[in-house]
């Protein structure tokens, strides 16, 4: 059974600062490109053929768009300390895109952001807030592709389908 993750993978001009505060405070970052995530990861047996049918189904009908991130959030919650990068513009398209994914059903809340960092704790969170807080750059791009990501047996990001929404 495969584990998977549907997300985008937005190509800013300045992505190397994106990069550096991932090197720094995501321990995924040497194993997955900086990303949205539109679905999060779910284990399934559906084909690769059939998976692609049902996200062309999802996507159809939405064109590509301009979206533009900036700022950090921090969020504490179940699954761990996290900090986000913020999408400031946008938002909507994505939310559209994942509930399209869902077929509606989703199980929780989206909101659209691009995870930065994860911690062991509050204190470490903290920190790295305040080392980036500041941070007045915005990153702007236009999302033109959805991409199936398999997750490897160590983590690894094998890129499995990408489906390009249309002008």
């Amino acid at each position: 059974m495969k584990e998977r993750t549907i997300m985008i993978f937005p190509q800013f001009r300045n992505i190397e600062i994106i990069d550096e505060i991932r090197r720094k405070y995501d321990p995924l970052s040497n194993l997955v490109r900086p990303h949205i995530t539109l679905v999060f990861p779910f284990k399934s047996e559906i084909t690769t053929e059939a998976l692609s049918a049902q996200i062309k189904k999802a996507v159809n009908g939405i064109s590509p768009f301009e979206i533009e991130l900036g700022g950090f959030l921090t969020q504490q919650d179940k699954f761990g300390n996290y900090l986000f990068l913020n999408v400031k513009r946008g938002v909507e398209y994505l939310k559209k895109l994942n509930l399209n994914l869902y077929e509606g059903k989703q199980p929780f809340s989206y909101y659209p952001h691009m995870t930065v960092g994860k911690f062991e704790n509050i204190e470490q969170l903290e920190n790295a807030y305040n080392d980036v807080k500041n941070c007045t750059e915005t990153f702007t791009t236009v999302v033109d592709t959805v991409s199936v990501e398999e997750i490897g047996e160590h983590g690894e990001s094998i890129i499995e389908i990408e489906i390009g929404l249309e002008i």
